[in-house]
């Protein structure tokens, strides 16, 4: 389902725009659709029309994301596999500091080599108010004030439903522009399209690496876009929002966490509205990859902040958990068809 449905489903029932609005703010906030204020009871405020229909829709909506199973970590986070209405899952995960990490596609098409969610491809689109629903999901669970679109898929593949889902989270979802953060390996229509929305989220670029073939290589179906020209293109953001651009770079032992690439880092941020993640690759038996050594990664933290560069070294969320993006959801695939055959062994890694 998607948010434009939904409202036409609401307005069918009869919904004037404040009983439309009404509805969605408590829908955002995990609440009963009928909710009432401290001072105003449903029933003498939503045309009788309305609530009459709100039971059904309400089924229906929580038909759009439900928890499959709950895997907790000791850091805080929780890692849910979630089911939507067609039987397909998606991951997200809730995360320390009232976030969730949400999905904005099943499989994706970027291929990237060091991630399993793109193993199989992309299957399908997750709508619009099917992405609200797994924010809905977590408030059920926890407080969330922060939504990060960097689960499962590429969100510029999808962007008529991200920023959908964006817009209605930054209004009824009373969810702060700015703690709405789009996750991209980079794609032009991003940079056109983000800043004329009215709500406009922060922006997260996907590096890891500032060789360009290289780059090419761990991401084989990303856009061409030159690291030098991603940047610029990032820092235009970055000043016309406001908004540090948050720079994503998963450390691969032997591949990117070269001193020459560290060079790379220093050349292209050096006076930018940035912040450098490293983030250790997670280990996947599947995947030739390897995480660097802690103290190797530490260094490389140490080495761009004595240049003058903002770096933060990411530990991801749920690591005791063993769970990484695609792993979760690998692995309920592999349950549900065991009957028919015996697969490998694949671990749960965390996401990346």
């Amino acid at each position: 389902m998607r948010i434009e449905q939904l409202r036409h489903k609401l307005q069918a029932a009869g919904a004037l725009p404040c009983h439309e609005a009404r509805v969605l703010r408590a829908w955002t906030a995990a609440r009963p659709l009928a909710a009432g204020t401290r001072r105003q009871r449903a029933e003498d405020y939503l045309p009788l029309a309305l609530r009459t229909a709100l039971p059904g829709l309400e089924a229906e909506l929580r038909n759009l994301a439900r928890l499959r199973s709950a895997h907790p970590g000791a850091d805080g986070s929780e890692r849910l596999l979630v089911e939507l209405a067609d039987g397909q899952t998606v991951e997200s995960v809730l995360l320390p500091r009232d976030g969730v990490c949400v999905s904005s596609q099943v499989g994706c098409a970027v291929g990237c080599q060091f991630c399993m969610t793109g193993r199989d491809g992309l299957l399908r689109q997750v709508e619009s108010a099917e992405i609200v629903a797994q924010v809905v999901l977590a408030r059920a669970r926890r407080t969330v004030k922060r939504v990060v679109f960097m689960g499962m898929g590429e969100p510029a593949h999808n962007l008529d439903n991200v920023l959908d889902a964006i817009d209605l989270l930054g209004t009824a979802g009373g969810i702060g522009h700015k703690n709405l953060v789009f996750s991209t390996v980079g794609d032009y229509r991003v940079f056109e399209r983000l800043p004329q929305q009215r709500v406009v989220p922060a922006l997260a670029l996907s590096l890891h690496s500032t060789n360009p073939e290289l780059r090419a290589r761990l991401l084989p179906k990303a856009p061409r876009i030159d690291p030098e020209e991603l940047v610029e293109l990032g820092e235009r953001y970055a000043r016309t929002t406001g908004y540090p651009i948050q720079y994503q770079w998963t450390l691969l032992a032997g591949i990117n966490d070269s001193d020459e690439e560290m060079d790379g880092i220093v050349r292209l941020l050096t006076g930018k509205y940035a912040i450098m993640n490293l983030i250790p690759y997670n280990t996947v038996d599947a995947l030739a990859f390897r995480r660097p050594p802690g103290e190797r990664a530490a260094e490389l933290v140490r080495s761009l902040h004595r240049r003058r560069i903002l770096t933060k070294l990411r530990d991801s969320a749920g690591q005791d958990v063993d769970g990484g993006c695609g792993q979760l959801r690998a692995r309920a695939q592999f349950a549900d068809e065991r009957p028919r055959r015996r697969p490998a062994s694949i671990p749960l890694a965390v996401v990346s």
